[in-house]
């Protein structure tokens, strides 16, 4: 007699069929270009003549001190930017939920800055911050601050781009997180209202813990975006890196040992050792985000 089998949609072979489409995608457009990084960080020389240097691309990079300071940068702007900006995205996200009218109105305002280029909301923060006519200084001259070199400044360079990214995130936090309230059962809130709960319970006890899902994915997507800053930068900085390239991130390492210094072996041991860290991060900030949940 022929045993049962329980049936599983997963491993049926139609399913494998659909998915070859994608699965080939993914494999041109996102496994091949990393292995292929890979194996040119083990090259030197030109693209078109290349030649096996072992190890010794990863050593120049690892001992470069242009390097340090782009890694330096790319974690102080992560571990700054990522946490205030989820705050701020669900505050704003709370209120346009539970306390403001015409909810469809502000959702699209604050959906725009994500629909907008990078490079455009760049050049306007650059009037903005300009450190002898931008608006930011005059506002705060009104409260007695002195002018701020916000752009041209070494020390100043790393919190402008921090402003910058905070802002420009904002928009797909608040448009996920507005979907993660929307996915709450009101019978949460109904029993919690029987029992005389207060606004400030319901959101503690209730709301949160129901959020974790969608806080967590964007903890996620944000630090990998962050640890991957480059467009800021150079919207920011019209193209370099800010004065002595003091806003250096890794990303812009990368692309400058490509394209400018003509060291493509160099820049692929970069973001081999990029991905490692990203993907190191992920693993940990996941357990850590799973330990928390259970």
């Amino acid at each position: 007699m022929k045993p049962f089998r329980k049936y599983s949609a997963e491993n049926q072979p139609k399913a494998w069929f659909f998915l070859l489409p994608a699965l080939g995608l993914i494999t041109l457009f996102n496994v091949y270009p990393l292995l292929k990084s890979v194996w040119m960080s083990f090259q030197k020389g030109s693209l078109l003549n290349p030649k096996f240097a072992g190890i010794s691309n990863y050593v120049s990079v690892i001992n470069d001190p242009t390097f340090h300071t782009a890694m330096k940068n790319t974690a102080i702007y992560a571990f700054f930017v990522v946490p205030i900006c989820l705050v701020i995205s669900l505050l704003i996200a709370w209120l346009i939920f539970e306390k403001i009218k015409h909810k469809n109105f502000f959702e699209t305002i604050f959906f725009i800055p994500y629909v907008t280029s990078t490079i455009a909301i760049g050049i306007v923060f650059k009037y903005l911050l300009n450190g002898s006519y931008g608006i930011v200084n005059h506002i705060l001259g009104w409260v007695g601050v002195a002018p701020i070199n916000w752009l041209d400044n070494v020390s100043m360079s790393v919190p402008t781009l921090i402003i910058f990214g905070i802002w420009s995130g904002l928009a797909f936090n608040i448009i996920i997180l507005l979907a993660g309230f929307r996915n709450i059962s009101e019978e949460y809130y109904k029993v919690a209202d029987m029992f005389g709960a207060s606004s400030w319970e319901k959101f503690y006890r209730i709301t949160i813990p129901q959020l974790l899902p969608t806080v967590t994915f964007l903890l996620t997507v944000n630090f990998i975006g962050a640890f991957k800053v480059y467009t800021q930068v150079y919207a920011l900085f019209g193209g370099s890196a800010g004065i002595a390239n003091s806003a250096q991130t890794a990303v812009f390492y990368i692309y400058d040992k490509f394209h400018i210094a003509g060291r493509p072996g160099m820049a692929m041991a970069a973001t081999v050792i990029l991905f490692g860290l990203i993907l190191l991060f992920t693993v940990i900030q996941n357990k850590i985000v799973k330990k928390v949940e259970g």
